[in-house]
């Protein structure tokens, strides 16, 4: 009787994966879909109690909002494509074998541990007009002043940002990559060798189409992580116009109680665009 409970038992398992995978996918629907949901509630509620549709007219009548969108796309935009090309770089060349390749790949990824917070301090102390690259230039002569430096934080641009997220993001492609490609081995490109293929040709018609499901997977949190984030724009980037994430940050820690629904919109509005640009780039994929 045990010996037949447990064969059905596996069976179940076998047959229904996603089993295994509820409690898991619970937690994930009750924290993510409620967050979701009450934010969605929130961004229709009204003073007073209600419902209304004013938050989301204020916050789409206003340009500053549509101009922090834009620089918002700029920097998870930017941010993405640079991490996933080198990542793929970096990852490429870790996974062949050299002297010191175990400490190269400890390096590798070794910022991985950093916080957001404290990798962006570390990122103003040293870009900033004041900080130690414009102290060091200008005493070797370059500048006249460390304010002669050229702003890379806080600046129209996002420079500061988007290195940020390079310097965090593409220890964290590479290293799924890198698990993709120990998955797969090196039967693939062999087998596109023995027929006549060189090193670069078997890499870019073999190679890279096999990894590209991973990267765009990757790709595709580095850039809702990018876009959604707001502790590294609020202290590495410009007042005005600020990176969406900000703006809603900003009314929702605002005294006045009416900006919280402008804040919710605002925070719907990131997830919309996020979503539909991810979904837009596996339907590109596929």
């Amino acid at each position: 009787m045990a010996g037949s409970r447990t064969s059905a038992t596996e069976v179940l398992g076998r047959g229904h994966p996603w089993l295994s995978l509820a409690p898991a996918l619970c937690v994930i629907a009750v924290l993510f879909g409620g967050g979701l949901v009450l934010g969605l509630a929130g961004s229709f509620a009204e003073r007073g109690g209600g419902w209304s549709l004013d938050a989301w007219a204020q916050v789409l009548s206003e340009g500053r909002v549509w101009r922090s969108l834009g620089l918002s796309l700029w920097i998870a935009g930017a941010s993405t494509a640079l991490s996933c090309g080198i990542g793929l770089g970096a990852a490429l060349l870790l996974r062949r074998s050299f002297p010191g390749q175990g400490l190269a790949r400890l390096l590798f990824q070794i910022n991985l541990t950093i916080p957001h917070a404290v990798g962006a301090l570390g990122i103003l102390w040293l870009l900033s007009q004041s900080g130690f690259l414009a102290r060091l230039v200008a005493g070797a002569g370059g500048i006249d002043t460390p304010a002669d430096f050229p702003p890379l934080t806080q600046d129209r641009f996002a420079i500061g940002i988007i290195a940020h997220y390079v310097w965090k993001e593409v220890p964290f492609v590479g290293l799924i990559l890198l698990a993709n490609m120990q998955s797969l081995g090196d039967d693939p490109e062999s087998a596109a060798r023995t027929l006549g293929a060189g090193p670069f040709a078997a890499m870019r018609l073999v190679l890279l189409p096999l990894l590209m499901p991973a990267l765009v997977r990757a790709g595709a949190i580095v850039f809702a992580f990018a876009f959604g984030a707001w502790e590294v724009p609020v202290l590495l980037g410009q007042s005005s116009p600020a990176a969406l994430p900000v703006l809603a940050w900003q009314r929702f820690t605002s005294p006045d109680l009416a900006a919280r629904p402008e804040a919710m919109a605002l925070a719907m509005l990131i997830a919309l665009v996020s979503a539909l640009l991810i979904r837009a780039a596996f339907t590109a994929r596929r």
